[in-house]
């Protein structure tokens, strides 16, 4: 009766041992998952791993340069209009030097044009304005090449992860081994999703980048509207 119930817990444990084995051989990390898609695949991720970089550096820098751009001084426009009213044109220009701003620029290009009829200080301005928007949109449209480019290089994988597995299929003489697919098909699952998340990241970053630059573009046209206004009636 001993040795029955002695095979039974040693049956037990056996039986325990063994699914925990399997669990652990269902267990993959993270790392394994992404590495385990062959050579195609790890090309494939290495590609997205630079875009998602490239992605993530420019909107760091793109968010920091306008924030700084967006700096905006409160009482700038009144000191230009006491500057101009009392026709003190140099200092004016001194302020728009030291608060180097979009605004501050344009004001400071027409400052520079007084004098002259306020249809070439008009577009003096503007073509001001053309040139500092152009330097807040820099390097934006990459975020968005990226935001593209990147679900599609993820679908690249997929492609290459299914031909990968067909091949596998074809050469095994119809006798399928499900380990022989493997490679195939992890390579077109987890080049999809991170191709996606890459396009995803990128795609919300460009957006609101823009978001951001539109907000300082209509503060510039808002200030240079102001500052016409000013010209036309100074006193």
């Amino acid at each position: 009766m001993v040795n029955i119930q002695n095979a039974a817990d040693s049956l037990a444990v056996a039986q325990e041992a063994l699914l925990d084995e399997q669990a652990t051989e269902k267990t993959l990390s993270i790392w394994e998952l992404l590495t385990s898609g062959g050579l195609g695949g790890q090309i494939i991720m290495i590609v997205l791993a630079v875009l998602l970089f490239v992605a993530i550096y420019l909107y760091i820098e793109r968010i920091l340069a306008l924030k700084a751009a967006s700096k905006e001084d409160k009482g700038f426009m009144n000191q230009i209009r006491d500057h101009i009213t009392h026709r003190r044109f140099d200092s004016a220009k001194l302020l728009c030097q030291h608060t180097n701003t979009p605004v501050s620029r344009l004001v400071e290009k027409g400052i520079s044009r007084i004098g002259k009829p306020l249809e070439d200080i008009n577009t003096a301005i503007e073509s001001a304005g053309k040139l500092e928007i152009y330097n807040l949109e820099k390097n934006v449209s990459i975020l968005a090449t990226i935001s593209g480019a990147g679900p599609m290089i993820g679908f690249l994988g997929t492609v290459v992860g299914m031909v990968l597995a067909f091949h596998e299929i074809a050469s095994g003489g119809g006798q399928i081994q499900v380990d022989a697919l493997a490679s195939g098909i992890y390579t077109a699952m987890t080049t999809t999703v991170v191709g996606l998340i890459v396009g995803i990241i990128a795609y919300i970053g460009y957006n609101h980048l823009v978001v951001k630059t539109d907000k300082i573009v209509n503060q510039m046209e808002a200030n240079a509207v102001d500052f016409l206004d000013l010209l036309n009636d100074p006193v």
